[in-house]
């Protein structure tokens, strides 16, 4: 018998004899010196190649790559047939001025009395809102100055820590002081720009954002590509008068879940000081977490938003590929010329929360759940407490829970782990050549190794069961409005102090974070994580909704009911600041 496999159209699958095969990432853990010589193993000609069939075999990377015939032709970025409009939504100007769109998301909001909080201290915890800010900025509680000093103070505290924890890897507490100052100065005026100035938001280390550098958690990247301008949505939220406080630490160049960065100091999860934060994006969800800011950018290419907002307890929107242009929600909306007329996107609209009519709404509401899947996490608690929040949904507002069958879930893996390895080399391996290889971390120089043995082949491979992964989607989407997961399959992971100095493999870890968050960035669809309890330990655990294309509307008005469902129990982080009593 050979090894070739010949796969039948997506479109004749027996759907009722998909079996869920159990996801098991077999490679080893290692740190320290086991892990630098195992790196430089890799790196060597011979062995290197050896090691690499070895484990691409132990993961059937191969046989499901190059062993098997797949009859659909390539999909080389999402592609979607026209979509159903959402209900209950208002519709947003794409082309009108961000500050406009803000105004617009406000009045979409339900009804919040920012001087509740304020005037009861004894409160349970809850973290303040972007209305609380914008609030106490209106009455003279406190001005943009006042906070942007506390922040500051916070941040060189933070910086002396040993061994370094930083949330930033950039910061410029004069640039901080000009930019609350000229916010200050508008309130003082009564002329804010929109209820997002004032508001503090730090930036993920790979989007531009003048005056830092990005170097995208690396040492180098500046040294080969300034920055010149702001990325596109920084800059629409530096027109409502947003304050950036700098450049958020993130895992080297994306390529990684935990977060770890040996660059600069790793850092640490505030519920829990010895716990990763998840990643790639750790900064903006520790920074968020922590309470120093309401709001930070990320970006997710591989669950990179979701999997720390889950770790953290905070909650984290992928919006749908194509959505925002990516030279640069609400404020930073507007796709690509070149993805309006490829992808035709949806008009964008936002849920209207602001009226009583959650109800009515979410009653026709119909929840995917793919069962096996759902449970397949390392502890239950995490799937328990996400059944939880599903009763809880399906109690008070009557929604619909609907079994359903996704085939091919590993090779779905398979052809995200390819499609974005492949791009990761190929942006990189320029400055490998010119020499910069030997400044990358160990655990990236890992993955580095991994991704230049795709070949061609692989990556057209993986592009065919793309195609048919979005064909097996789409036809649930017919059935069901958003699918539910938990959003990874364990709560926040040890940082081993081994692993501080130089980094660490460990794949079955990034197994467990990635489970569930492949779907949407192999397809781009839109995705959010929001919180909905805690482990025995204390640890935060996040429920996955996946929308269907350019569905956003609909999942954000899910997330909220979960988070006015769940949030009553939500619990004051270990590293927490009080930003606004502080003053």
């Amino acid at each position: 018998m050979g090894k070739k496999r010949v796969m039948l159209p997506a479109k004749d699958v027996d759907l009722s004899s998909v079996k869920y095969e159990p996801e098991i990432v077999q490679a080893p853990r290692l740190t320290g010196f086991l892990f630098r010589l195992f790196v430089r193993l890799l790196e060597a000609p011979f062995i290197g190649s050896l090691l690499l069939t070895h484990l691409k075999k132990e993961n059937k990377i191969n046989e499901l790559l190059r062993h098997t015939v797949i009859p659909e032709e390539p999909m080389f970025k999402p592609e979607y047939p026209p979509q159903e409009k959402e209900h209950d939504v208002v519709v947003l100007d794409e082309d009108g001025k961000p500050e406009d769109r803000v105004k617009s998301a406000l009045n979409c909001l339900p009804h919040y009395d920012p001087a509740k909080l304020w005037e009861n201290s004894s409160a349970p915890f809850q973290y303040w809102k972007i209305r609380d800010y914008a609030y106490a900025y209106q009455f003279g509680k406190v001005t943009p100055s006042m906070v942007a000093e506390r922040i500051i103070s916070i941040i060189e505290e933070n910086g002396i820590d040993k061994p370094p924890t930083p949330l930033l890897l950039s910061f410029d507490a004069a640039d901080l002081r000009k930019q609350a100052a000229a916010s200050t100065q508008r309130f003082e005026e009564g002329n804010p720009l929109s209820i997002l100035d004032g508001i503090f938001i730090a930036i993920k280390d790979d989007i531009d954002c003048l005056p830092y550098p990005s170097n995208g958690g690396s040492t180098w990247l500046h040294e080969v590509r300034a920055v010149e301008k702001d990325a596109v949505c920084v800059s629409r939220l530096r027109s409502c008068g947003a304050i950036f406080i700098g450049k958020a630490n993130m895992h080297e160049f994306g390529m990684g879940t935990t977060g770890n960065n040996s660059n600069y100091g790793t850092a640490r999860n505030p519920h829990a000081p010895d716990r990763y934060t998840g990643g790639s994006s750790s900064g903006p969800a520790a920074i968020v977490a922590s309470g120093l800011c309401s709001a930070a950018l990320g970006t997710d290419g591989g669950g990179s938003v979701r999997i720390p907002s889950s770790l953290c307890g905070v909650v984290g929107l992928k919006i749908n590929y194509g959505r925002m242009s990516m030279e640069g929600y609400a404020a930073m909306l507007g796709a690509s010329p070149a993805n309006r007329i490829s992808m035709k996107p949806s008009t964008p609209c936002l849920p209207t929360l602001s009226f009583n009519d959650d109800t009515d709404a979410l009653g026709s509401l119909r929840i995917g759940i793919y069962t096996p899947w759902f449970n397949n996490v390392h502890s239950t608690e995490v799937s328990d407490k996400c059944e939880d929040a599903l009763n809880l949904l399906r109690k008070a507002h009557g929604c619909e829970v609907k079994e359903v069958v996704i085939p091919e879930i590993m090779e779905m893996r398979t052809a995200h782990l390819v499609s974005i390895g492949s791009e990761c080399a190929c942006s990189l391996n320029p400055d490998c050549e010119d020499g910069k290889g030997a400044k990358l971390t160990y655990d990236t120089r890992t993955s580095l190794a991994l991704f230049q043995t795709f070949t061609a082949a692989d990556y057209i491979a993986a592009q065919c069961i793309r195609r048919r992964i979005m064909h097996y989607f789409l036809e649930i989407f017919k059935k069901v409005d958003v699918i539910v997961t938990p959003t990874t399959g364990m709560t926040a992971p040890k940082i081993h102090p081994s692993a501080l100095k130089s980094g660490e493999t460990d794949m079955p870890t990034t197994g467990y974070l990635m489970r569930f968050v492949v779907p949407a960035n192999l397809l781009g669809f839109p995705a959010i994580s929001v919180p909905v309890g805690y482990d025995k330990e204390g640890l935060p655990i996040g429920l996955q909704i996946i929308g269907r294309p350019w569905a956003e509307a609909t999942i954000l008005r899910v997330a909220s009911a979960v988070e006015k469902l769940c949030g009553e129990s939500q619990k004051r982080p270990v590293s927490y600041y009080d930003i606004l009593r502080a003053n």
